[in-house]
């Protein structure tokens, strides 16, 4: 009775300790995907863009009856774009891999029974991996380097998301104006047609006069379909974007003037590039982690060893012992090798593309400095010549309102005004577009 009460005991002792080691253990349940859309119907704010990690985003209140401004537009983007909300979760994929690079390596138990007449003998061995606790620091290390590389490229991504943000504010507020200018012309050059096509019944005009008035008039009127699908496609980029439904209306308000950057300042933001931009930051942290994985491979290369505690007792004689148990593996075949080959390659390859991400960032930024500079001296001739032809606009009108110029020949004047200033108001939203550009590809501060 006593021996079977001891084996009782020691059955209720292990199914506790199981018991007690399931209960820690993870559960699994599904979760599916979702069926619907999740759009929302009109921006809504609920983090302030000091939170962000965009230097130089100020915060600014959400007040959608006045309009949404640029850096309303670049928060509300940050924050809601869809694929940025995709991206952060990777950072948790990242945390959860530097959680398992620190967990020290459970201990293992094994044992067995052996039963003579006389006796029932065992054997237990509880044992450690040695090796996993000598490489755990660089597996640690290397963990924690890919997470701050993940940060930084969802940093990157948020700066990119933010850059598109300013593009789109800027073409959305861009085709506003042009929407009035294009349309004025058109009608002018319609009232101006038909008026010839009237006239032309009357033998008051040549059919080449009116031919050359419809040529005009066409070129305008495709001119306004183009802009109408330019509206449909910036308007759904922005709703994209923003997370926004298909159609929500959004008002902006008037383009803030953005100074030429300077060349000095052009110059040292050049310089300080590497040490500034997220991507470049990233590939930095990617490069250290592996380094740090090479680390790990070159010190898993030495014997594998293995240590523990035994205890026996034998089931003839009775005798208990108690002592250490070790396992090594030689490394004569293996040494591993493979993984350090493939680290090392995996470091000369990250350091040449780190140099050509580099290079390739300077040639952009120069491309665009350039650009900006080239587009800055057209625009300021173009409101030069603009500033002309307004004037002959004006006193071509009030000739027309005298009855000293026909209709035709002052549509050809301000025709020609109101399509230099179309010309103006799309080199001006190219030049500020790519002032965003070159501030994203420079890493400034908002």
């Amino acid at each position: 009775m006593r021996r079977a009460a001891t084996v009782r005991c020691g059955v209720l002792g292990i199914g506790a300790v199981c018991a007690s080691l399931l209960s820690g253990c993870a559960t699994y349940h599904s979760r599916p995907l979702p069926t619907r859309p999740d759009l929302a119907r009109a921006p809504a704010l609920t983090v302030p863009a000091s939170d962000l990690g965009i230097p130089g985003l100020e915060p600014q209140p959400l007040e959608l009856a006045k309009g949404l401004s640029e850096t309303n537009i670049v928060t509300l983007a940050v924050l809601d774009n869809p694929r940025l909300k995709a991206a952060r979760l990777r950072a948790g994929i990242a945390r959860a891999q530097l959680l398992q690079a620190g967990l020290l390596p459970d201990p293992r138990i094994s044992g067995g029974l052996a039963k003579s007449s006389f006796l029932t003998g065992y054997n237990a061995l509880l044992s450690e991996d040695i090796q996993a606790l000598i490489t755990r620091g660089a597996a640690k290390s290397a963990a924690k380097a890919h997470l701050e590389q993940v940060n930084l490229d969802i940093l990157w991504q948020e700066w990119q998301v933010a850059g598109r943000a300013r593009e789109l504010f800027i073409e959305t507020r861009t085709l506003a104006r042009l929407r009035g200018v294009l349309n004025r012309r058109r009608k002018l050059l319609g009232r101006v047609y038909r008026q010839d096509e009237a006239s032309l019944a009357q033998h008051y005009v040549t059919v080449s006069a009116v031919a050359a008035d419809f040529i005009a008039w066409n070129a305008s009127e495709a001119q306004w379909r183009a802009l109408q699908l330019r509206e449909n496609q910036t308007g759904h980029a922005l709703d994209e974007l923003l997370g926004l439904a298909p159609g929500a209306r959004i008002r902006l308000r008037r383009m803030p003037s953005v100074p030429l950057l300077t060349r000095a300042r052009y110059r040292a933001a050049l310089a300080s590039l590497a040490h500034r931009r997220p991507d470049l930051l990233a590939l930095r942290a990617g490069y250290h982690s592996e380094e740090e994985r090479l680390r790990e491979a070159i010190l898993a290369q030495f014997p594998l060893l293995d240590a523990g505690v035994v205890k026996a007792r034998d089931p003839q004689d009775g005798v208990q012992s108690i002592g250490f148990n070790v396992t090594l593996t030689l490394p004569l075949f293996d040494r591993n090798r493979g993984p350090i080959a493939v680290g090392r390659a995996s470091r000369a390859y990250l350091h040449q593309a780190y140099q050509a991400s580099l290079d390739r960032t300077t040639n952009q930024a120069d491309e665009v400095w350039r650009a900006v500079l080239i587009m800055h001296r057209q625009l300021h001739a173009l409101d030069r010549r603009l500033a002309g032809l307004a004037r002959q606009a004006a006193i071509a009108q009030e000739s027309l309102r005298r009855g000293a110029l026909t209709l035709p020949d002052y549509a050809r004047l301000d025709s020609n005004a109101l399509a230099t200033q179309a010309q103006a108001i799309e080199l001006r939203s190219s030049l500020a577009q790519a002032q965003a550009v070159l501030a994203m590809l420079l890493a400034l501060p908002f």
